[in-house]
Parts: C-alpha cells; sequence; structure tokens
C-alpha cells in the first residue's frame, strides 16, 4: 500500500471483531459451495465499484462518512480503511511435463478445485494529529497493481495440476476534512469520503464480475482518537441532536465501536449496526453467512455429504475452514450455542398486584372468563364454540398470512379475552386436514369478531 501509518494503533483491537464480521459479511454461504446458486452473486455490502461502471449500474464508487468528535488539545486522529480486493482464481489439469489446460474443477482426494474469486484484505492506514485536518483537506491516494500468481497443486507427491490468481488494478482516494460546530463544547464535524478512482471502462458485454476485480468490497471505515471521543449518531447528547441530524452519511452508517462502552473508536459500516456491537462469545468461529445462526449451521454443514465437504472446501480455504469446524465441534461448544442467559433478576420477590384478591391477570384463576362456553355478539347472531364462521381478514390489522384465508370457513374454537379488553376467536379452517392435529395441541388461528361472518345462527 502507498499509504502507511506513523505508528501502528492497537485500539482497533477490540472494534475488529466486527469489523471482521462486516468484512467477511456474505463472503460464502451455507451450503459453503461455488456450485450453490446463492453463492453466483456475491458480495452486496460495501462494494465501491469503478465510477465508468457505476454511472450505468445501481451501485456506487463512494462512500461519505460524518460524524461528530471532540478531540482534546494535541489529539491525534488514526484511520484504518479495511476492504477485500477480488482475485479471479483459475483451474488447470496438468497434461504434460509442463502443459496444462483450464478446466472446471480438478477433483482430489480432499476437496475439489473449482474456479472461484477469493476476497484478499488489504489497508490504508494513517494516524496524524487532528490540527492538520483543521489546517485543510488532507488527501490519501492508492493504488493496488495487477499481477498474477502461480500455485502447483500436488496430490500424493506429483504435481496434478495448478492454480492461476489474477487481480486487478485499483485505484482509490481517501478524503479527510473537518469543520466547526458553532457553540461552546469545542466540536467538530469529521467527513471522510473513500472513492474507487479507477479510470476502468467496463468493455461491450461486460458485466458485474468484471467490475468487482476492480472495486473495493465490503469497504468500511474505522476511526480511532487518541484522547478525545466520539458523539453517537443515534443517541447524542441532547446539545448536540441538531449538529448530528446534519450529518449526511452516504451508503454507510458510524456506530460507537470502543472497548468497555468507550466512545474513542467509530466503525464506519456498509451495513447498519448499533452502537458497541459484539460478537456472541458462545460464537466459536466465522460462518461468513447472513443473518447466521451458529447452532443450526454448524448442524447442517456437519449434515452434508462427503463430495459436498469436498467442495466446499475446494471452493475457498475459509469455506474449508468452516467444514473442520462443524466436523470437528465438541459436544459442549455445541450445547453453548443453543442458547445462553446474557442476565437475570430476580421476579418471586415482589409481591403481585392484587385484584378483587386474585393476581392480575391470571385467565385460568378469573372465573369471569371461560373459553369454551363464553360467546360474543356478531351482528345479530352469538358466536361461540362450535360456531361456523366465514372468515373475512381485516387488511388494517392483520397478517398478511391471514389473508390468504379470505372467504374460507372455518369452526370457532374458543373465544378468548386479552387483558386490553379485546376479544378473539380461536378457530381451525374447515377442510384442513390437519385440523384434529392442530385441535389436539391447543394451536388455532385467531380472528376479531369484526373478521367474521356468522354461517348459522347458534
Amino acid at each position: 500500500m502507498t499509504a502507511v501509518p506513523e505508528e501502528r494503533v492497537d485500539r482497533f483491537a477490540t472494534a475488529r471483531k466486527i469489523a471482521d464480521a462486516v468484512l467477511l459479511e456474505g463472503y460464502v454461504l451455507y451450503p459453503y459451495r461455488a456450485s450453490a446458486a446463492k453463492n453466483r452473486l456475491r458480495w452486496q455490502f460495501g462494494v465501491l465499484v469503478p465510477p465508468g461502471y457505476g454511472r450505468d449500474s445501481a451501485e456506487h464508487s463512494h462512500q461519505r462518512t460524518e460524524c461528530l468528535l471532540e478531540p482534546r488539545r494535541g489529539d491525534r486522529l488514526a484511520v484504518e480503511l479495511r476492504f477485500l480486493h477480488a482475485r479471479r482464481r483459475t483451474v488447470q489439469r496438468a497434461v504434460g511435463a509442463r502443459a496444462f489446460e483450464t478446466v472446471e474443477e480438478l477433483a482430489l482426494a480432499d476437496r475439489v478445485l473449482v474456479p472461484w474469486d477469493e476476497g484478499v484484505e488489504e489497508r490504508v492506514e494513517l494516524v496524524f494529529p487532528v490540527d492538520e485536518l483543521a489546517a485543510g483537506e488532507v488527501v490519501r491516494a492508492f493504488r493496488l497493481a495487477a499481477g498474477e500468481e502461480k500455485e502447483t497443486v500436488q496430490e500424493d507427491g506429483r504435481p496434478v495440476g495448478r492454480l492461476l490468481r489474477r487481480h486487478e488494478q485499483v485505484d482509490g482516494v481517501l478524503r479527510l476534512s473537518v469543520q466547526e460546530v458553532p457553540g461552546p463544547y469545542g466540536t467538530l464535524r469529521l467527513t471522510a469520503v473513500v472513492e474507487n478512482t479507477s479510470d476502468w471502462r467496463p468493455p461491450a458485454g461486460a458485466g458485474r464480475e468484471a467490475a468487482l476485480a476492480r472495486s473495493l468490497v465490503s469497504a468500511h471505515l474505522l476511526l480511532g482518537l487518541e484522547r478525545g471521543r466520539f458523539l453517537s449518531a443515534t443517541d447524542p447528547p441532547e446539545w448536540a441532536r441538531a449538529a448530528a441530524a446534519e450529518c449526511r452519511n452516504e451508503h454507510t452508517w458510524p456506530v460507537l465501536a470502543g472497548s468497555d462502552g468507550r466512545a474513542d473508536v467509530l466503525l464506519s459500516s456498509p451495513i447498519i449496526l448499533e452502537d458497541h456491537p459484539q460478537v456472541a462469545p458462545e460464537s466459536p468461529g466465522e460462518l461468513y453467512d447472513a443473518t447466521e445462526i451458529d447452532e443450526i449451521l454448524a448442524l447442517r454443514t456437519a449434515a452434508l455429504t462427503d463430495r459436498e465437504k469436498r467442495e466446499a472446501r475446494g471452493t475457498d480455504p475459509r469455506a474449508g475452514a468452516v467444514i473442520d469446524l462443524a466436523d470437528s465441534m465438541p459436544p459442549e461448544v455445541l450445547e453453548r450455542l443453543h442458547g445462553a442467559v446474557r442476565a437475570l433478576r430476580e421476579v418471586t420477590a415482589a409481591p403481585t398486584e392484587q385484584v378483587d384478591g386474585q393476581p392480575w391477570w391470571d385467565p385460568g384463576g378469573d372465573t369471569g372468563v371461560d373459553p369454551d362456553r363464553d360467546r360474543v355478539q356478531v351482528g345479530e347472531h352469538s358466536v361461540g364454540a362450535g360456531s361456523r364462521v366465514l372468515l373475512k381478514p381485516g387488511r388494517r390489522r392483520t397478517d398478511a398470512q391471514d389473508l390468504f384465508l379470505h372467504g374460507r370457513t372455518a369452526l370457532v374454537e374458543a373465544v378468548l379475552h386479552d387483558v386490553d379488553g379485546s376479544v378473539h376467536l380461536a378457530v381451525t379452517i374447515e377442510g384442513d386436514p390437519g385440523a384434529d392435529l392442530w385441535r389436539a395441541q391447543g394451536r388455532f388461528r385467531y380472528f376479531q369478531p369484526d373478521e367474521v361472518e356468522p354461517l348459522e345462527e347458534s
């Protein structure tokens, strides 16, 4: 990289755990194979494409972060731009002593190698006095040169193929500036703009894959102050709310990410997060899958066939690590993924509110209600358990799934009252082959009286 820090600042160690999750979000999705349809359209977050491609697509060539900070005298700002640089991998098979041919896959005993775009982490790191920003805009350009690497693939001690990895040139710039916020607090508004400045123009027929090779992928910023603090964009102090509302963030969102709730580090992420996000301590490793649920993914990954696991291992080293993690996870680690208690509070010591000698509200102990015998007036009809009704869900409040039942007939199983005084009819759908099962389990569909039409007077 052309931009090198004056010194390495370790304050980003805690924030980098979240930043790594942002960097690799959706990198390779379950079932972790290149052949899976969901892994053919990759990298949806923080992609900064060349301007020549972005003008004709929905992709962007820049990110803009604005945030408020309160530096101390002589403070210094550390900036770390992180992103992935796509590296296109071609698979070749040996056909002679020094000859190779390009193939769609190369099957080995432990893996199946296929063409794939690997993501290599890149960083632009800067450290400079805040006063330097106050004197004028700081601009740092950077360039990743194009190149190609070759890796021989061996099996049983002999070469059976090779991998060609090609990466394209990427040019970019990081622009930083500050502006004083009116008021007595010495607050500054920091503007950080990341741009892809590559002059590449897509040739006729070139698609998104060609642009990705020249893009900053999963781009995000880590910002740190030595002695000062950043102000939250979502929950600023009352005196700073107007200034925070004027901050303009494009294609990224800043959140506080300092250790132990400190405000000296800020993460500007292409994924909207809350202040001080954390990785669950029970998570044993990275699974890369968007909205991941470790327990489900670990179990499903362990259940893949041997052929599927070989292909996943050959897709990407990170995917291979997921397979190995699922295959080697001890039962006690897997058990921790089933759920965790973050905090406990005593709920039995406080007295229960009493109404006429009864707790508020225990329907089982309230003799004033009886779901099996209660009835409700619907128009001129009294409706209760055993009544047949025509369903007419109201669009003003119903679940979208209930709209599919419009016009179906149902049998009322119970009349229920809630603590707000509303009445609900528990019903089973006539003609539903699973109605007896739902009834035995006490699971019903629920509608309000004005969402049904009685079919017969009871």
